[in-house]
């Protein structure tokens, strides 16, 4: 495969060898961080090269053939640590044994989307980072036959070697890195068919997995900085309230205490971005030597606050739910054909409505920066899935030009679109200034859960028109919640069915609200699956069946021309799981079916679910993904299996509820997570292997999960499962 990179010369950068010693390149695109340092049974140590040649963002071949390969993203435990600079190796014919791996700080002049948000780190990467890699590759090539004087057409490449087998003549990456970084960068690259693939599609463990196990510092709350002060926030204690005043006298002469101050994020003239949400613009902060003389004197400060808005209860929410659904302002986001007219002649009706709460994010690592900001420059360091758009917002709030803001992103101990939003970055900045001193602001568990950013609560509405033998005629779907709707109109069944209906209600809401784990998809996957597989069960059919008449309709004559999904492959997922579960099998267990579409990719479970002593015990979960070529299986099964399970926790166990605008829970004894008895006994994933450009995987395994258990539920209870969590229903197994 042939590639023109005339058009993107500007996008990439090479700089000439320094000191005569290796090479740097590296395609303007995306960073990442950290060495690999593996235990010698796993991998030998490195030793570093006597000289390197400093170039860029991606690439540096030293002169004993030690490559380093920057990795774009922020990590939050999706593994693009890994597989990113696996794509660069690929191409490079590099020795993987061979590698380290580092981060870039944020630079958005020499990169692009330094984002960890939306699945779309690899999707997006995935041209670039191989044309890094083959572009260096070539031009290595080019420098041994010019000292070879041969042509490069003859010469050949792997692990780190180039070979001319006519003369019988090799040479190691390194010793030509010096002469290849003073070509001209190659007009056309050629990447690798992809059956040439040597590294990617094989298993390759996490560049950080030995680092993680000894415990070194990899994560923001790890960071420990000489004169560095320790912060913690004072928030009001319920949405719809504000600081009102407070009394720090006694708190000042606490031991260890240095400050006690307010702030405001939210400063007047500032430039918000789409990722500043937070509820408590305005807080209070101790400022201390440690951190237990910080939370106990956090605990002390006396604060009067008072009410600025309504303050909001569950049951209250949930009836305006109701409301809102059946007698909202509705805005028609999708009409094809005469829904109305359908539902008329339909021999049967089948209409059911399905709810989901609040939900925290609960990373496993809680919020927490460090900051130093002088009078004209701001360095930071800490866990954040959108580091560029937190340096607009300092630009913006602390008055410093970019070019005086460092930002350095560490590995995150979880993420879930929690670290989307950096008001936390923001607000260690603030103090850091305010103090004039080096600042770690570190959230309590407490801290994060009731601040907010939480995940919508939901509501919607199905209905369903079947005719005389049993196919789909007419399809309503209308969606509100608090804030949003979670409906996305131009997804399946939309385009499978000839009368077709999506509305959205939208309702306004005092609670700080953000992108959770596939965000909207989260709770519509198990309410459209769960819906489509009572919709069977009242036409006669089998769900897979059905589902599977259905794409075929869309495949064959879809209705409209925005469906944003492909039928054939949404089918091959299906027919994929159907075959390795043994769908028509009798397996002794009851089972449950779903099928979803996000992220660009597709997937399709089945679980198996059996009573014990009245209650659910998941045993086995099959998940069938089509999300193109799998660069990293390791880390792909790994994502996989994650997003199951923390979707079956989530749909049977969690939510968060309110009582007068507070948050009623506020850490783990509160908040149920599932626990490691309650986790698939065996989850077992299978790829489509047919190709394609790689799309995402770090979320769309977890929104069907909660539909097949719901689903399955219903076979071994008869019972069905609208309103999340399940476990609030459990007594029905009864």
């Amino acid at each position: 495969m042939t590639k023109n990179i005339n058009t993107k010369r500007r996008s990439f950068i090479k700089v000439s060898a320094a000191a005569g010693g290796g090479m740097v390149l590296g395609f303007n695109f995306f960073a990442c961080k950290e060495e690999s340092k593996l235990p010698e049974f796993v991998a030998p140590i490195l030793e570093e090269p006597g000289k390197w040649t400093e170039m860029n963002g991606f690439l540096s071949i030293g002169d004993n053939g030690v490559v380093t390969i920057m990795s774009p993203n922020p990590e939050i435990g999706q593994n693009v640590k890994t597989s990113m600079p696996m794509i660069i190796a690929e191409e490079l014919d590099a020795d993987w044994e061979q590698v380290k791996v580092e981060q870039a700080p944020l630079d958005t002049e020499k990169y692009q989307r330094q984002i960890a948000g939306g699945s779309q780190s690899i999707r997006f990467g995935w041209e670039s980072l191989r044309k890094t890699g083959a572009t260096a590759r070539q031009m290595l090539v080019q420098a041994a036959a010019d000292q070879w004087g041969v042509p490069a057409s003859e010469i050949t490449t792997d692990r780190g070697m180039i070979y001319h087998k006519a003369s019988d003549q090799s040479i190691s990456y390194g010793a030509v890195a010096s002469a290849a970084a003073q070509l001209e960068v190659p007009e056309e690259v050629t990447l690798k068919d992809p059956k040439d693939f040597k590294l990617i599609g094989h298993r390759v463990r996490n560049v950080d997995g030995w680092d993680i196990v000894q415990g070194k510092p990899l994560f923001g709350l790890d960071i420990q900085e000489e004169g560095m002060k320790i912060a913690m926030i004072v928030h009001p204690p319920a949405f719809g309230m504000k600081i009102k005043s407070m009394d720090d006298a006694a708190v000042k002469q606490m031991d260890g205490i240095t400050d006690v101050i307010r702030i405001n994020v939210e400063p007047e003239g500032w430039n918000p971005q789409w990722s500043d949400v937070n509820a408590y613009p305005e807080l209070a902060v101790v400022v201390g030597e440690t951190t237990w003389q910080v939370m106990k004197a956090k605990k002390a400060l006396k604060v009067e606050w008072e009410e600025e808005s309504p303050l909001e209860n569950t049951a209250a929410q949930k009836d305006l739910l109701d409301d809102m659904l059946m007698n909202g302002a509705v805005e028609v986001a999708r009409k094809d054909g005469d829904p109305d007219g359908a539902f008329a002649k339909a021999a049967k009706i089948v209409e059911k409505t399905y709810s989901a709460p609040f939900l925290a994010h609960n990373t496993m690592e809680p919020m927490n920066f460090y900051a130093n900001v002088t009078a004209d420059r701001a360095e930071l360091v800490g866990p954040i899935q959108t580091p560029m758009f937190l340096e607009m917002t300092l630009e913006s709030v602390l008055g410093l030009p970019k070019d005086k803001i460092d930002i350095m992103m560490t590995r995150m101990g979880g993420g879930f679109g929690r670290r989307l939003y950096g008001h936390f970055g923001t607000e260690a900045a603030l103090i850091s200034q305010a103090i004039k001193s080096p600042v770690k602001l570190v959230y309590t568990r407490e801290d994060d859960m009731t601040q907010g950013t939480y995940r919508p609560m939901y509501k919607v509405l199905y209905r369903a028109g079947l005719d005389e033998d049993g196919n789909m005629i007419a399809f309503h779907v209308r969606g509100t919640g608090l804030p949003e709707s979670p409906i996305f109109a131009n997804r399946y069944p939309a385009g499978a069915v000839d009368n077709y209906l999506a509305e959205n209600v939208k309702v306004n809401t005092n609670i700080s609200t953000g992108a959770w784990r596939a965000p909207r998809s989260n709770f519509i996957a198990m309410a459209e699956q769960s819906f489509l597989d009572e919709v069977a069960e009242a036409a006669g059919k089998d769900p897979i069946a059905f589902r599977l008449e259905l794409f075929k309709k869309a495949e064959a004559n879809p209705i409209g021309e925005d469906n944003d999904y492909d039928a054939a492959r949404y089918a091959g997922v299906l027919e994929l799981v159907k075959e390795k579960a043994g769908w028509t099998e009798d397996s002794g267990l009851s089972r449950g079916v779903s099928a979803y579409y996000c992220h660009n990719s597709y997937v399709a479970q089945v679980l198996d679910i059996a009573l014990e002593d009245g209650l659910p015990k998941v045993k086995k979960v099959y998940c069938a993904v089509d999300c193109g070529i799998v660069v990293n299986p390791e880390g792909a099964i790994n994502q996989i299996e994650g997003g199951i399970i923390d979707g079956i926790g989530h749909a049977m166990f969690s939510e968060m509820t309110f009582t007068d605008g507070k948050p009623d829970q506020e850490n783990f004894h509160q908040y149920r997570l599932i626990r490691q008895t309650e986790a698939p006994d065996e989850i077992e994933v299978f790829f489509v292997d047919n190709g394609e450009h790689p799309t995402g995987l770090g979320e769309p395994s977890l929104p069907p999960i909660g539909a097949a258990l719901a689903n399955a539920l219903y076979q071994a209870t008869g019972k069905r499962f609208y309103d999340q969590p399940f476990a609030n229903q459990i007594d029905l197994l009864g």
